[in-house]
């Protein structure tokens, strides 16, 4: 994808107990540490602090929300695979 000033970006999390949340962005930094407040999402709250294991940019918040359905379409052994892409 190609990136802009300000691309949005898909991330995949992984909580303290080792489960996955995938989520997308504007300010990548901001909503992690929103995360790690507990504040983040309903599925984080309670599961932090968590750790970015992936991100991928999306030109706009369209492209990014599609992407993040897909991917949480994904089982977690697919999820793991893709992370394991090295996208970072």
């Amino acid at each position: 994808m190609v990136a802009q000033s300000n691309p949005w970006t898909v991330y995949i999390v992984e909580c303290r107990d080792g489960t996955l949340y995938t989520g997308i962005a504007k300010d990548l930094d901001q909503r992690l540490a929103t995360h790690n407040a507990g504040r983040g999402a309903k599925y984080t709250a309670g599961r932090g602090p968590v750790k970015l294991v992936y991100q991928e940019t999306a030109d706009n918040r369209g492209q990014a929300q599609a992407r993040e359905s897909s991917i949480k379409k994904l089982n977690a052994q697919q999820k793991r695979t893709l992370i394991n892409s090295g996208n970072m």
